[in-house]
């Protein structure tokens, strides 16, 4: 699902990441924290798909809610699982977002 962003300027962080083999742990702890950021004040969306890269883009009103959001203890707990276990890399950007625009057909309502 495509995310309903506010008109810009508004924050994305761009999770972009290559999986390992472990799977234990890894769909529930990710379903918490898209739940537990969607509760965290300045939240705005998300969007994910994964194949062989995965790319996760969260939404954000502002740079402090971004970093509240990564100072948050059990994110910072699953950051660490990640790490260890889940990620063979991955890399995080921050862009504010000046421009936004989009398509939708009525088939995709």
């Amino acid at each position: 699902m495509i995310a309903n962003t506010p008109q810009p300027p508004y924050y994305a962080v761009i999770f972009t990441s290559i999986r390992s083999e472990i799977v234990a742990g890894y769909g529930i702890t990710a379903d918490e924290m898209v739940a537990l950021a969607s509760e965290q004040a300045g939240y705005l969306g998300i969007e994910s798909a994964r194949d062989e890269i995965g790319i996760t883009v969260s939404y954000w009103e502002n740079e402090e809610a971004i970093l509240n959001w990564k100072r948050h203890a059990a994110h910072q707990i699953a950051q660490q699982k990640g790490r260890d276990m889940w990620y063979l890399a991955f890399k995080t950007r921050v862009c504010r977002v000046e421009r936004d625009y989009g398509f939708s057909s009525a088939k995709s309502i």
